[in-house]
């Protein structure tokens, strides 16, 4: 099954605001995009991802993904995250209606392409699927097949409100060993520090050289 992957991204300047103690004001905007540049070029380069949608309203986001392979859309509904990626999901099958869809966090920096494409597989044989993301309460990745409808629930806890939109949880992936990339979001310095352990990309491992993280 080839995905289509939809990405949301804040504009640079309000994204990632619980990273600001840790990187302080002037350099938050910068992790910020490193981290969506690293997420799409992984995402770009899984085999089991036919095209890779953004939405953003962030110029300059949008140039830098843009180059990376993406295609890049306004957040037209402007009413949050969720309504973003319901947007981008319509937008995706008005042009393909029976394209499986799948929504990703723009924030996963140590992503690597074969471990999404797992987990992707992993998912394809349930209407809706979602995987929690490391702290088990937020989720990191929901996808949609083929005829069913995204109904994203981000933000908060949202790993008990996929569940109980009945979405089907893809709880043993660590086990196996291969989802540690896709669950690691980063929100706070804990986070990051536990991405660059695991391995950031390129553009991350640029702007956070030399960064100090205090405990």
């Amino acid at each position: 099954m080839q995905w289509t992957v939809v990405i949301p991204l804040k504009p640079l300047e309000r994204a990632k605001s619980r990273l600001a103690p840790a990187a302080g004001d002037g350099l938050r905007p910068a992790l910020a995009l490193a981290f969506a540049q690293d997420t799409v070029a992984a995402t770009v380069a899984c085999p089991s991802v036919r095209d890779v949608v953004v939405v953003t309203d962030d110029v300059r986001a949008g140039r830098e993904l843009t180059a990376l392979g993406a295609h890049v859309v306004p957040d037209a509904p402007g009413d949050g995250l969720n309504a973003a990626l319901a947007h981008a999901a319509l937008q995706v099958r008005s042009r393909r209606p029976e394209a499986p869809v799948a929504a990703l966090n723009a924030d996963l920096p140590a992503l690597r392409p074969r471990e999404l494409a797992r987990v992707l597989d992993a998912a394809a044989p349930f209407p809706r699927a979602f995987l929690p993301d490391a702290a088990g309460i937020g989720t990191t990745l929901l996808t949609a097949g083929s005829g069913t409808e995204l109904d994203p629930q981000f933000g908060g806890p949202s790993r008990a409100r996929h569940r109980d939109s009945g979405a089907v949880e893809l709880d043993d992936l660590d086990d196996l060993g291969y989802a540690g990339s896709v669950r690691q979001d980063v929100d706070t310095g804990d986070d990051l520090r536990a991405a660059l352990a695991l391995g950031v990309g390129p553009h991350t491992a640029a702007a956070a050289a030399g960064l100090l993280i205090p405990d």
